[in-house]
């Protein structure tokens, strides 16, 4: 009998697999991700979900400083009219780290410029569309954690439509 190779199973932001959990309730399908999950190498997570908040959801960044601060107490995560939701990306970013522990997973693929997910560049906290250096909530308790995160760059085009339709929603 053949003995069948375990593979290491890596988590994947949900959004990047065609679920539509983002805070407008859009995704961003990257074909080489899906392939990739229909052979059991991923497990799709939604860390703003998995914190319970629902689809869709004010959109929100963090105010003063990065994930990091987050983690520590040093920073909130606020939506756009300012409600603190800091509890919800904590308690979301923890669950994914469990998920991570559960199944053995030692990396992420996570989308960019996330509060949560976002690793090396996210939104600076303006809701302006303008970015700092730093991690999303998330991608920093995983990494904090011995996880590598790998960021995956969204569709141009599909970004830049859910930008559009963000500002004409909030103005």
């Amino acid at each position: 009998m053949k003995r069948m190779e375990k593979h290491a199973v890596k988590l994947v932001s949900a959004c990047l697999l065609g679920i539509k959990c983002n805070y407008a309730g859009k995704s961003w399908p990257v074909p080489r991700l899906i392939e990739e999950l229909a052979e059991g190498g991923l497990f799709p997570v939604c860390a703003e979900f998995l914190g319970g908040l629902p689809v869709p959801r004010e959109p929100a960044e963090i105010q003063g400083g990065t994930g990091v601060d987050v983690i520590h107490g040093r920073a909130r995560v606020l939506g756009e009219k300012g409600a603190d939701v800091t509890a919800e990306f904590l308690a979301g970013a923890h669950e994914v780290l469990r998920i991570a522990r559960t199944i053995g997973a030692r990396e992420a693929l996570l989308t960019e410029r996330s509060p949560s997910c976002g690793c090396g560049r996210i939104f600076d906290g303006s809701f302006s569309f303008r970015f700092i250096e730093g991690d999303g909530v998330t991608a920093a308790l995983l990494k904090e954690n011995g996880i590598r995160v790998t960021t995956v760059k969204v569709d141009a085009k599909n970004e830049d439509a859910q930008a559009d339709a963000a500002r004409k929603a909030s103005g």
